[in-house]
């Protein structure tokens, strides 16, 4: 009986031996540490670890899909596995550990790796290409790589970054640099970077620069002309230009509706021809034409005529004064009746003065004491004393004959004072010295002008005291209604 109950026991006590076995012993949690991105060609390793392990370990390095990619075994206590690989295109995807103890095993956490491939062989692309449009137009740069990936682009303008506070000015989306509108502003060298950052390390790829050519739309075009003489005869120079724009413009003159020259400009805005000249005859309507691909314009007609000088010259003189009356400057016109390019000289008691400068003992430039300006018309004494008082006078040819006759203008004195001058208006006559009745004068038109006041207001007063009286005289003395209309009278006149 005593054996028989040993016997009942014996499963029941392997059963119990089992389960403390497997209660005893639990799985291990390993964990996997490695870099998610690592550049194509590199070397990198993932290790993994079961912490506060002290049995025999074997790790095993796996990748999605269940491919067994390394393993390293009988480790011991604290000992981590790794697990080193150059990095290829195919090294990219997910990793997970396996690690087995005492015939249990624990899976790891994940890792996905992207592969990062460094840029190669950058370069500028636009829209459109070559990189040139009219202001107003639309240009797009791109930064292109022929191999790369996880790229970040930067751009520079001019060699400055283009950043945030400059996005205003451009747009930028991925790997592009957007212009919407066009402007002057924006032509200049551009340059894009591509770079890819991995575990603090960048790598760059850099582009050459391009030059953006932003156009401006040509202005419409002026006209003038000059005369010269050549031998016995005179020729004309006539220039077409545009203020605004950019080259390449062909410049067209015709004369009568008749184009009679044609010039491509390339590196400026202006074109010149020369056309037959007769001092005082009329050559006839001369206009411009500026031509480009998108534009046609014309300027406004001129007549080339040119009329001699001749007929009356003369000197207008106008003294400027500062605040405090003081004389600070001469103002001396030339005028001329006629002529279309007067050649104009300035005498000074009958000599010419020069506007050059000269030198001191100290080899110092001077500057003169006065300045010419339109087209030497008028002298501006802007240095004023007594050394510059005297009688100017100026005389004028024609510029283009330096062998013609002068005709001069009579001599006007200018007198230049160091003092200040009182002037008395609404005339210009100027005196040193202050008028002696200035002060007293006003005070005594005060006082008439007080006295005038005060004169009719006493008058008025008087009109009105004195019509008072009589109005009221008129209302005691005035008679009643019978008074003024007896009533016998009344009756025989309707007797009558």
């Amino acid at each position: 009986m005593k054996n028989r109950q040993t016997l009942h026991l014996v499963p029941i006590l392997a059963l119990a031996s089992l389960l403390i076995k497997i209660t005893g012993s639990s799985s291990p949690q390993p964990v996997l540490t490695g870099p998610d991105m690592a550049y194509l060609g590199s070397k990198m390793s993932f290790r993994c670890r079961v912490p506060e392990s002290s049995t025999p370990i074997t790790y095993k390095l796996m990748k999605d899909g269940g491919v067994l990619m390394a393993v390293d075994a009988d480790l011991h206590g604290d000992q981590s596995a790794s697990f080193p690989m150059k990095v290829a295109a195919a090294s990219e995807g997910s990793y997970h550990c396996e690690a087995t103890a005492g015939g249990n095993t624990g899976v790891s956490n994940s890792i996905r790796l992207s592969v990062v491939t460094p840029a190669l062989d950058t370069r500028v692309t636009s829209d459109p290409s070559p990189p040139s449009a009219y202001e107003g137009s639309r240009i797009v740069l791109s930064c292109d790589v022929k191999t790369g990936s996880h790229l970040s682009f930067s751009w520079f303008f001019n060699g400055k970054e283009v950043t945030s506070s400059t996005s205003t000015f451009f747009h930028l989306t991925g790997n592009k640099l957007v212009m919407e509108r066009a402007t002057a502003e924006h032509a200049g060298n551009y340059l894009c970077m591509a770079w890819s950052m991995v575990q603090n390390m960048r790598r760059i790829s850099s582009s050459t620069e391009v030059q953006v050519t932003v156009k401006v739309y040509v202005s419409k075009p002026k006209i003038s002309f000059s005369i010269f003489k050549e031998g016995v005869s005179y020729r004309g120079n006539v220039t077409c230009w545009s203020p605004r724009g950019s080259p390449p413009v062909n410049f067209s003159l015709s004369l009568d509706d008749k184009e009679v020259g044609s010039v491509t400009a390339t590196e400026s805005l202006a074109a010149w021809f020369h056309v037959a000249m007769v001092p005082g005859l009329d050559m006839g309507v001369a206009r411009c034409r500026a031509t480009t691909e998108l534009q046609e314009l014309m300027s406004e007609p001129l007549t080339l005529e040119v009329v001699p000088v001749g007929g009356d010259v003369k000197v207008e003189v106008e003294y400027l004064y500062n605040a405090e009356s003081k004389l600070v400057a001469a103002r001396l016109s030339c005028q001329v009746s006629r002529g279309t390019f007067p050649d104009i000289t300035w005498l000074l008691n009958d000599s010419v003065l020069h506007s050059a400068s000269h030198t001191d003992s100290h080899l110092q430039p001077i500057p003169p004491p006065f300045a010419l300006t339109d087209r030497r018309r008028t002298l501006v004494l802007s240095k004023v004393s007594p050394e510059e008082s005297g009688y100017y006078r100026c005389r004028a040819r024609d510029s283009y004959d330096q062998s013609g006759p002068w005709i001069q203008s009579a001599a006007e004195l200018v007198r230049v004072t160091d003092r200040i001058l009182y002037c008395t208006p609404p005339t210009t006559s100027c005196t040193e010295t202050p008028p002696k009745f200035s002060r007293t004068t006003v005070e005594v038109l005060s006082l008439a002008f007080s006295c005038f006041v005060f004169l009719m207001l006493a008058v008025g007063s008087a009109c009105l005291y004195n019509r008072s009286d009589q109005d009221q005289a008129h209302v005691h003395n005035a008679p009643t209604n019978s008074e003024a209309f007896p009533l016998s009278d009344l009756t025989s006149q309707s007797g009558n």
